[in-house]
């Protein structure tokens, strides 16, 4: 009597069939199970199970790029944790779909890529597509490739996933303690201060030491919360547009309502002057990470936001407008920035009359410190417009992350659909065009990203308060009716 073969064996059975390829088209790997007869079943699988047990029961994983053959005997593994480490073995760029699970067991040697992974990812789904300019992506899913979005990335040699800084520690003390008498006894260096919340940027010699001082801080009474500093890339810079922009925006400067000015803390690198007669719209800029000594041949990041949310503003305002723009540095000459940074940048803009923030930077660290700030200041009736980053991935992006606070994500749409490059997790909630042509220093440049989209939501709603004298809560109503989105895990 001929049976098919129960799925389990079959897979096992179909590594040691040299005549079965790993088919042409990736992750079609689902070749239909023959049937044999049962006694031919039982003597095959006898001579597996004696196989196993013979077997070596060491957890072992290699990738070999330069064979193309793959060794592994992984026993219980966690999903994420082998596809991390797929990542850093090949530099694939790996997608999964949020909420994937599956428990990684299995064991075999000198494979091809295509048999290791329908063995290491069981049930699920995969397609591995080639790319000629660049790294292979590999899609891991349950139900639809288009679903596979979210990134995985390779873990750190100290099993992190995002930029901490090494050595050093964000510490909030009670009212009255005091950071100075604290770092001496801890053998620290003071970095940085936000005295209105009581809070510092430590460093320490070593990781040793920092390892220790968090212990101490811990238990120490008069401390209030102890976290990490995260890192925060510099954003990109634009580039130069063909065709030209249609000029510089055309802005006239009114006097502020009586219930107040609109002004935007655009939290960013530095902004260059704008000329055209744009730079009344711009208040004396603060920095808060050093001289940035910038490059007056092309636009910073910053400029480019600047130019953008006042491109904006023209059209929310029709050319005539009192909204001015507060530039906060937070990156200097640096090639990063920190969440301690960022938020001594927002307490400063907020402390410079803000009640608009515009963040299009962030990273995937986050930061419990800057999120409590972000929530007093929402609390406040100050708005935030995030940046939502720019992967094609649901990966949390901070601070836009901070979505459930209240801060407007935002991703980037083209001609009208979601953009490819965006971030299309659940925390989004806004969409705008991620394309911005503007005008520097006599030459048109394009600046394309969630940063565009968010500059141009950020125009649209200090335009939007300043020609309805409208407050904050009326804003966020219309901004919710005209770019709120709810994307889910689904492009």
């Amino acid at each position: 009597m001929n049976v098919p073969i129960p799925l389990g064996i079959w897979e096992l059975l179909r590594t040691r069939m040299s005549a079965l390829r790993f088919g042409s088209c990736p992750g079609a790997l689902r070749t239909t199970r023959p049937t044999i007869p049962i006694a031919k079943i039982l003597v095959g699988f006898l001579l597996l199970t004696l196989s196993a047990i013979s077997a070596s029961a060491a957890d072992t994983f290699n990738w070999s790029t330069n064979q193309n053959r793959v060794t592994a005997d992984v026993q219980s593994g966690n999903l994420s944790t082998v596809l991390g480490r797929i990542v850093a073995a090949t530099g694939w760029q790996i997608y999964i779909e949020p909420g994937t699970t599956h428990t990684v067991s299995a064991k075999f040697k000198n494979l091809p890529p295509g048999e290791a992974l329908r063995l290491l990812l069981g049930e699920l789904n995969f397609a591995l597509v080639p790319e000629t300019n660049g790294p292979s992506k590999l899609f891991v899913f349950r139900t639809i490739r288009q679903n596979a979005t979210e990134l995985v990335r390779a873990p750190k040699a100290d099993g992190t996933r995002v930029k901490v800084i090494p050595n050093e520690l964000i510490v909030t003390l009670k009212p009255g303690a005091s950071i100075d008498a604290l770092a001496k006894l801890l053998g620290a260096k003071v970095l940085g201060r936000l005295p209105g919340r009581n809070t510092y940027r430590l460093q320490f010699d070593d990781a040793d030491a920092t390892d220790a001082a968090r212990k101490q801080l811990t238990d120490n009474p008069d401390v209030v919360s102890v976290d990490n500093n995260y890192s925060i890339d510099r954003p990109q810079l634009a580039r130069e547009a063909f065709p030209p922009s249609p000029g510089p925006p055309h802005l006239q400067l009114t006097p502020p309502p009586d219930n107040g000015r609109v002004v935007v803390g655009l939290i960013d690198t530095a902004v260059q002057p704008l000329g055209n007669g744009l730079d009344s719209f711009l208040l004396k800029a603060i920095s808060v990470a050093g001289d940035p000594q910038t490059n007056p041949n092309e636009p910073t990041h910053g400029t480019s936001m600047a130019e953008t949310i006042l491109r904006s503003l023209e059209m929310a305002t029709k050319g005539s407008t009192s909204v001015q723009i507060l530039p906060v540095d937070v990156y200097g000459q640096n090639a990063t920035t920190s969440t301690f940074e960022v938020a001594a940048g927002i307490a400063q803009a907020i402390n410079g009359g803000a009640n608009v923030i515009n963040l299009s930077l962030g990273s995937e660290g986050d930061s419990p410190f800057l999120r409590d700030l972000i929530k007093d200041a929402i609390q406040k009736k100050i708005a935030f417009f995030a940046a939502a980053g720019n992967q094609p991935v649901t990966t949390p992006f901070y601070p836009a992350a901070y979505s459930d606070l209240g801060v407007n994500a935002v991703t980037a749409t083209s001609q009208g659909q979601l953009a490819p490059y965006a971030n299309r997790g659940q925390f989004v909630t806004a969409a705008a065009p991620g394309t911005s042509l503007f005008y520097y220093n006599g030459q048109s440049w394009v600046a394309v990203g969630t940063s565009t989209a968010t500059a141009i939501a950020t125009g649209m709603a200090a335009g939007y308060m300043d020609a309805t004298h409208s407050g904050v809560d009326k804003m966020q109503a219309y901004i919710n009716s005209t770019l709120g989105v709810k994307l889910g895990s689904k492009p």
